[in-house]
């Protein structure tokens, strides 16, 4: 530990005992300050990969090569645009060490581990319910299976577009009613994990693009999603927003981050109004707080 000359100077007017008092508290205080020191953000520039992101379970990471290199992510392949950016998320559940391999236009090859940051959820036990508000009726199957067939092929994520590049903002004004990763045990049985950040507000609140790119799935009344909107944002970056009482765009349509996409609502299955919003690399799901944590939410609609 380097201690500066001055505090040296006030140490050696003070007895013996008291200094070595003095002196183990300020190490013991540089030792905390340093662990408080966050570490699930990362920049790195190892052998010319450039690495950006949030090094957390449900983070999306990105970076840049040089034009026409390949990369791997546990030995399976990340595709890389023509201009060496490439984008990939790790789930809830992503173990610590990830490997990633990359072979430069040249021939030449590196590879960077990387230490995903584990998190702690909340979990929830609810006893006594019903059991079918549990356990979703037979007569629900087959329309579940058509719908979540759509919601499937809008989160391919094809296209080459990079506006997720850009940043995002917050779908709507409100109050944070459910985040990613919590999850509940109902009557003994643990359900899937919330995938979402919530946000909740009266009906009729303007429900906005998080971020541009190509409406893949527009549709005003699914079984469990009520009004629901996927937006592919480009490299297999998409987001989805349920639950509103209104959908305003089409499939096909471009739209700029920002641009009202419906009505917040409680359409489906919802306890009350508010907009579900979903972020996905491929089938990957990602915390969309992490995206938007440090941006303001918008001002509440009068």
């Amino acid at each position: 530990m380097s201690v500066p000359q001055s505090i040296h100077t006030t140490l050696n007017l003070l007895p013996q005992t008291v200094r070595m008092y003095v002196f183990l508290a300020l190490a013991m205080s540089l030792a905390i300050a340093a662990l408080m020191v966050p570490v699930s953000k990362v920049k790195a520039d190892d052998g010319g990969l450039n690495l950006d992101g949030d090094m957390v379970q449900g983070g999306l990471i990105h970076g840049r090569l040089q034009a026409g290199s390949k990369l791997w992510l546990d030995g399976e392949p990340v595709a890389v645009g023509a201009d060496g950016t490439f984008v990939f998320g790790v789930g809830r559940d992503a173990k610590e060490s990830w490997t990633l391999t990359w072979q430069k236009a040249d021939g030449v090859k590196g590879q960077q581990v990387l230490t995903i940051e584990p998190r702690q959820w909340k979990i929830e036990r609810v006893d006594g319910l019903p059991p079918k508000t549990v356990t979703p009726p037979k007569s629900w199957l087959e329309r579940r299976k058509k719908e979540t067939g759509r919601v499937v092929s809008g989160r391919k994520g094809i296209s080459d577009d990079k506006h997720w590049l850009s940043g995002f903002i917050w779908p709507a004004s409100g109050r944070v009613s459910g985040v990613y990763g919590s999850q509940r045990i109902l009557n003994g049985n643990p359900r899937s994990p919330h995938y979402g950040l919530d946000v909740a507000a009266p009906k009729g609140v303007p429900v906005v693009a998080p971020a541009s790119g190509i409406v893949t799935l527009a549709a005003k009344d699914f079984l469990l999603e009520g009004g629901i909107v996927i937006i592919d944002h480009g490299m297999g970056v998409t987001s989805t927003l349920f639950h509103m009482d209104d959908v305003l765009v089409e499939e096909g349509q471009m739209v700029a981050a920002g641009d009202e996409i419906g009505k917040l609502g409680d359409k489906g299955r919802a306890t009350g109004p508010h907009v579900d919003w979903r972020v996905n690399w491929y089938k990957v799901r990602l915390d969309p707080y992490l995206l938007v944590k440090d941006k303001p939410m918008p001002e509440k609609a009068e």
